[in-house]
């Protein structure tokens, strides 16, 4: 495919996002597929962002390629990894991938098939990439997993607002339950499948995801967004963004979601 059918990232690459995702390891989002890693694989990661997974992953992997389509976020990653010698960095698009056919044995993406109007298409291009019996291996939240205590209901309507805009803007926020199906129908063989969670259950977890969220939904991208589309507006979300805060302070809270995952082989 050489151009991306329409869609629009919803969460942003603000400062607060990237910042969040900068957070993450390959310890935790790749724990999936780190045993099946050997010092002699060359592994591309998609849809890096600011490459805290992609710098793991060269610790399990011979030679680790991250891509990203927004130049500024590659410029981070190679910021960040700048002392990683088998880690590198390219701009491009996962529909249309700068690298020849067989180039890799692993295709890994994180939290990318969500947002993109056509994952099929994109795991098919993973596929070219890939060598014979080269393994492919993605990991999605599924937001209707979602699950939150004590029950507020301006929490559930945050819930149904985030999906609507991200389906609004050509993504499936429930893409965990979705990936066996997608792997299968990019021709993908012997997949295997598993979940993980994510738990928010102590005062700093819980602080730390309700901060991110109640920064996030007030952002000038999704505000926009919403009410682009008639979903919400800003009144309604700065209201969303409170509430999140007050959740945090309940001794008790509790938030919780899965994500789907799977790992398969190109045959």
């Amino acid at each position: 495919m050489d151009t991306a059918p329409t869609e629009v990232y919803t969460h942003s690459h603000a400062p607060v996002v990237v910042a969040a995702h900068a957070r993450r390891t390959a310890e935790e989002a790749a724990a999936f597929l780190l045993p099946y890693l050997t010092s002699d694989m060359h592994l591309l990661d998609v849809g890096c962002g600011p490459g805290s997974i992609t710098a793991g992953l060269g610790k399990y992997a011979g030679r680790v390629v991250g891509i990203d389509r927004v130049p500024a976020v590659v410029a981070d990653a190679k910021a960040r990894t700048a002392m990683s010698s088998n880690v590198s960095f390219v701009t491009g698009s996962a529909y249309a991938l700068p690298f020849s056919d067989g180039r890799f044995d692993v295709v890994y993406a994180h939290q990318v098939l969500q947002h993109v109007a056509d994952p099929v298409a994109l795991l098919v291009e993973a596929k070219r990439v890939l060598r014979p019996r080269g393994i492919v291996a993605v990991r999605d939240a599924d937001y209707a997993t979602m699950t939150h205590h004590p029950h507020d209901p301006v929490l559930d309507r945050w819930l149904e607002i985030y999906r609507a805009v991200a389906r609004a803007n050509g993504g499936e926020p429930d893409a965990g339950r979705r990936l066996l199906e997608w792997v299968g129908a990019a021709g993908f063989d012997e997949p295997v499948t598993t979940t993980a969670t994510w738990t928010f259950a102590t005062p700093e977890s819980r602080r730390w995801w309700a901060d991110l969220w109640a920064d996030r939904i007030v952002l000038d991208h999704f505000v926009e967004r919403a009410e682009q589309h008639g979903i919400s507006d800003r009144a309604e979300l700065l209201s969303v963004s409170d509430s999140f805060r007050s959740w945090a302070d309940e001794p008790a809270g509790w938030f919780a979601f899965i994500h789907g995952e799977v790992r398969a082989i190109r045959p």
